[in-house]
């Protein structure tokens, strides 16, 4: 806990015997933010919006999550240890692998993700839905949510889409695809957008162009999400959001996930805290929640190193006046409203439209 003392502004904690008078409250010390933030994520933990998980462990020959595997950011025991309750594992292909191979890089992904949560059952389990997410939480799991995979997996078919649907896809990724670029969507990215509304599949804008996203935002059914956003107001950066998209997103109930990436938030606990603020007061507290962004290549602020240390940053957040609802929607809510709408619209859009052809002849790809 020493390295604790270093990130946050410490006091000594006053006993009942020790307070003076005029001072009757005593001022919490640091440790006592952190207990709180323990306590508080034993209820409500981390829905992490960003793994890059399985392109970490494609290359190694073995490993335990199970155990305990030092050659990545995430296992099982730093995951419990950080209290986090679900993590979206990215599908995303390099860009190596994108063009005439980006379909099967991606299914080769899925099956990879399958094996893995296969050998670890005891602490994984994959999942579809906000109620299976749930669930997984209810009998000690972290839940898997596969996604986002990369636009470029779809290669321009809608029957694409519907069948990594069907293989429990859950967030796909806009930016890069020729259908949502600096002119908005064409008619094809519009029919995308709305077969991932009635399939339940969430859109992720971060790194999308403005345009896009917001035709995205005024086009979608279901929440957005920025899995991969801060506010560029605090820090300059090509996926972090002016406060005027902030403002747009939290009009639609969207989430900007923000990363725990050094490069758009900066290399400290305290950085990351004044985008979670920047965020919290543009586009309120509903908007707001947290990506890991571990094992993705990434580098990460001091003391967030991996994927134990989210009760520091609850505890930074605990000490600048957060309350515990606010802290409860960051960690846990926000994700599972956005996936409980995502189903709830699937749903009701399923009974009402039969799904178009896999490239509609009056669209444009």
């Amino acid at each position: 806990m020493a390295d604790l003392q270093h990130d946050i502004h410490t006091t000594t904690e006053v006993g009942r015997e020790d307070c003076f008078p005029d001072d009757p409250f005593p001022v919490e010390s640091g440790a006592t933010f952190l207990e709180r933030a323990h306590a508080l994520l034993e209820a409500h933990p981390v829905a992490d919006g960003y793994s890059g998980l399985p392109r970490a462990l494609g290359p190694l020959p073995w490993y335990d999550l199970e155990l305990g595997e030092t050659a990545v950011d995430t296992d099982v025991p730093r995951l419990r240890e950080g209290h986090v309750g679900a993590l979206f594992w990215s599908l995303q292909v390099a860009e190596a692998g994108r063009g005439d191979r980006a379909v099967g890089a991606t299914l080769e992904q899925l099956d990879l993700v399958r094996r893995v949560v296969e050998m670890h059952p005891e602490g994984l389990r994959l999942v579809r839905t906000a109620g299976q997410v749930i669930d997984a939480r209810n009998c000690g799991r972290v839940a898997v949510v596969l996604g986002p995979a990369s636009a470029a997996a779809l290669d321009d078919s809608l029957g694409i889409l519907r069948v990594l649907q069907s293989l429990g896809l859950r967030v796909l990724s806009l930016a890069g695809a020729a259908w949502a670029g600096e002119e908005g969507l064409n008619r094809f990215g519009e029919e995308v957008v709305r077969e991932m509304n009635r399939l339940g599949v969430l859109a992720d804008l971060s790194g999308a162009p403005e345009a896009a996203l917001a035709r995205t935002l005024a086009l979608s059914k279901t929440p957005v999400l920025c899995t991969r956003s801060a506010a560029a107001a605090v820090r300059p950066h090509p996926a972090n959001l002016s406060d005027g998209l902030l403002a747009r997103l939290g009009e639609q109930k969207g989430l900007c996930m923000v990363p725990l990436a050094a490069e758009q938030t900066g290399p400290t606990v305290t950085d990351v805290a004044d985008h979670l603020d920047h965020v919290r007061m543009a586009a309120g507290p509903e908007c707001v929640a947290l990506s890991g962004t571990y094992d993705s290549g990434a580098a990460h602020p001091r003391d967030l190193d991996d994927t134990s240390r989210y009760p520091h940053l609850i505890a930074e957040l605990l000490r600048r006046g957060w309350s515990e609802t606010e802290l409860s929607l960051l960690t846990w809510g926000n994700v599972q409203r956005a996936l409980r709408s995502a189903d709830f619209t699937a749903r009701a859009t399923q009974r009402r439209r039969d799904p178009n052809p896999p490239r509609p002849a009056d669209t444009e790809a």
